[in-house]
């Protein structure tokens, strides 16, 4: 008889003995420590050049740009039309920069590929400029009210200066998990 088999960190692994187990769990952690991404998307975690300047979930987004040539200034669209011009920094996340200026863009996943409530409609011109999506995206855009060919995940969006000038439009309506008349609050 075939040991079980167990899904860890996106490998299929059999089950073993707990001393096994216990070994290979702290190497997952030691690895993942050492890693310059977490494993639930590739934006989550993000290392500067000092010692201990990790920062999480939307931290980078706060931060103003150093000079004029990080400067990417984008545009929301609400869904009632409502555009709302904004001047982020290469590096900022779509979503968290969102936040950051009070745009109604839920994230109840927090970047993590675990929701579709961060749907946006990409400019057709700016669509070719962002990295194909992975598969875990293009799982939670199945199942987004309102799904167009540009839609995508705006925390799966990293700014670059290709994207200067972008329009991001929120759909209709998005799938939420909290119950009616929840307000999103940036984290």
């Amino acid at each position: 008889m075939a040991a079980p088999i167990v899904t860890v960190v996106g490998k299929i692994v059999p089950m073993i003995c707990s001393h096994c187990r216990r070994r290979f769990w702290q190497q997952a952690i030691d690895f993942s420590r050492r890693s310059t991404q977490l494993t639930y998307g590739h934006i989550s975690t993000r290392y500067f050049h000092r010692k201990n300047s990790q920062l999480r979930h939307g931290e980078y987004e706060w931060k103003d740009p150093k000079s004029e040539d990080e400067v990417v200034s984008i545009v929301y669209i609400d869904k009632n039309g409502k555009r709302y011009p904004v001047k982020g920094k290469i590096g900022d996340n779509a979503m968290y920069l969102a936040h950051r200026h009070g745009i109604e863009i839920e994230g109840a996943c927090e970047a993590s590929l675990a929701c579709c409530t961060c749907h946006v409609y990409v400019q057709q011109k700016y669509h070719s400029q962002i990295p194909e999506p992975v598969e875990e995206e293009e799982d939670m855009l199945d199942m987004a009210p309102f799904l167009k060919d540009n839609s995508r995940l705006s925390c799966q969006i990293i700014l670059t200066k290709e994207l200067d000038g972008m329009e991001l439009t929120l759909p209709p309506a998005t799938r939420n998990f909290y119950v009616d008349g929840h307000v999103p609050q940036a984290h």
